[in-house]
């Protein structure tokens, strides 16, 4: 029954209508320098990249941002530092996929059919390499471990690659939201975790989706705010300017 409330919640969230400042594609076009440091500090960025999602404030953590069985019940509201710190460097994988869930949630992103097949296809290497792994273990042929160790090589690599693209795309996302392209900044959400399997769907978000409007009612996708990233540019994008002055924003101890 879980498995399936996942799988409907992750249909569901095909209903955003927003998209990423800029896809996979181009991250490396958008911050070649922090996407080298993702590559080659991938731990470390992904500690920083979920400690500015949740605005530095880390009262706000959660292991896995809510999003699996362990969540709330590791002790985290006691030393959230810590426990960050070992999600990131013993669940790197996890870290990743629960801060661009945590970001998906929180503005109403999609993820795009181009960026789902780059994710799919590491996925899938992933489980051939390790298919081959087994095969030449139970065989002991010579050319079957040498295929296999090429393909755990390349799995290897692709991983860390994609791994490196998604962050710098997280990263640049924030950069939008913190409002270093231009923008006013958004005010700070209130402290929720979005689209856990206990909640009801569809997650309240910390903003509404368009200023000065009612939120769309059940089972209506939420408007997009931005424009996609093939035209206009995605330097010419930008959150809607609220109707109102956003309040204590940003809030106290809070560093860009």
């Amino acid at each position: 029954m879980g498995s399936q409330e996942h799988l409907d919640k992750m249909q569901l969230r095909q209903n955003y209508r927003n998209l990423w400042h800029t896809d996979l594609l181009r991250t490396i076009q958008a911050d070649t320098p922090y996407c080298c440091l993702a590559l080659w500090c991938a731990p470390c960025v992904s500690y920083m990249l979920r400690k500015r999602a949740l605005y530095n404030d880390m009262s706000r953590y959660v292991c896995c941002a809510g999003y699996m069985p362990c969540s709330g019940r590791c002790g985290e509201s006691r030393c959230p530092e810590f426990c960050l710190a070992t999600e990131v460097f013993l669940c790197f994988g996890n870290s990743v996929a629960s801060t661009r869930f945590l970001l998906q949630d929180e503005f109403n992103i999609q993820t795009t059919k181009c960026d789902n097949c780059i994710i799919g296809f590491m996925v899938c290497l992933q489980q051939v390499a390790c298919i081959f792994s087994i095969v030449a273990m139970i065989v002991g042929s010579e050319e079957i471990q040498e295929a296999s160790q090429l393909l755990s090589c390349l799995s290897d690599m692709v991983y860390c690659s994609v791994c490196a693209c998604m962050q710098t795309q997280h990263k640049v996302e924030m950069d939008k939201r913190d409002g270093k392209f231009g923008p006013q900044p958004m005010s700070v959400p209130p402290a929720q975790h979005m689209s856990r399997l206990d909640q009801p769907y569809p997650p309240a978000v910390g903003h509404p989706p368009v200023y000065g409007q009612p939120p769309p009612a059940y089972g209506q996708p939420p408007p997009s705010y931005g424009q996609p990233y093939s035209y206009p540019p995605p330097q010419a994008q930008g959150y809607p300017a609220p109707s109102y002055p956003p309040a204590n924003y940003p809030p106290a101890g809070y560093q860009k």
